[in-house]
């Protein structure tokens, strides 16, 4: 083998693998939109990785006026709650993470020992007190029920200390501090810009996965006018199974729209990376 070869050959692999990994993750989003295009007689007899006679259209339709448009309250409600539950946990987490990075007290390593150690309690764990307190709280079966609990992210919490130990200097704090800035406005007005980045992320994190969240909403909620969409298209998949109806179309159809917000979102947050990037180049 030449040297040539040999140069190529990882080069090779590298680029194969990176094929495959693409073509295995794109599969089921391609999946989901051919599965959308589709009847219901084609969707169970013709290739599921092609299209057939195109219905996206009719599809829509139906799924926007079957019972009375309940799928837009469902999309509604999982807006709502998902902007509700992270704009409160991206706040409490930059704060949080930024006082764990930059000031220096007693029980500081306690403390962010207590934040690393709760990423081994599954959420799971923790319905059954939450359902007992919300009860005694009167929270269950409302919005509240839902939101309140996404306020709440250790993960968050230690991925904004990482990144405000590293975009923020402390000779910049020092430097405010000495010109008489007090500590509040000192995190509004240097320590928020300089996460912006770090907040973007931690906010589309929690975004995706308030948007994703299935358990929490099926023990707290009961009335499909306060399901989420993922919550309600589970519903529909169950209404084949109890009443012989067969809604699978409408459910491809769903999770193809309730896709769009958070490919807005992405799209919209691409700028607080460019300058978090950016901003990196020039340090």
């Amino acid at each position: 083998m030449t040297e040539n070869a040999r140069r190529r050959t990882p080069r090779i692999l590298v680029l194969t693998g990176l094929t495959l990994f693409t073509v295995y993750s794109l599969a089921p989003m391609w999946f989901l939109l051919v599965s959308s295009t589709k009847s219901q007689h084609d969707l169970y007899n013709t290739n599921g990785l092609w299209f057939a006679d195109f219905r996206l259209w009719e599809n829509l339709k139906m799924l926007f006026t079957y019972n009375d448009g309940i799928f837009l309250r469902w999309m509604a409600n999982s807006i709502w709650y998902g902007v509700a539950s992270t704009v409160g946990m991206t706040i409490i987490c930059i704060a949080c993470g930024y006082g764990l990075a930059m000031y220096r007290f007693p029980g500081r390593g306690v403390l962010m020992a207590c934040v690393i150690g709760s990423f081994l309690v599954p959420g799971a764990l923790l319905t059954i007190p939450s359902f007992l307190l919300f009860t005694d709280l009167g929270l269950v079966d409302t919005p509240w029920a839902v939101i309140l609990p996404g306020f709440f992210a250790p993960l968050s919490v230690y991925l904004a200390k990482v990144y405000a130990e590293g975009a923020i200097p402390p000779e910049l704090l020092e430097a405010a501090r000495i010109d008489g800035a007090g500590e509040y406005r000192i995190f509004f007005q240097i320590g928020v810009r300089l996460m912006s980045t770090g907040a973007a992320t931690i906010f589309l994190l929690g975004f995706i996965g308030a948007w994703n969240a299935f358990y929490f909403p099926l023990v707290f909620l009961r009335g499909e006018q306060k399901w989420t969409a993922m919550l309600g298209l589970y519903s529909w998949l169950n209404v084949k199974v109890e009443n012989s109806l067969d809604l699978t179309s409408l459910v491809e159809a769903g999770a193809l729209v309730s896709l769009i917000p958070m490919v807005a979102l992405m799209l919209s947050m691409q700028r607080y990376w460019r300058s978090g990037i950016t901003l990196g180049s020039l340090k």
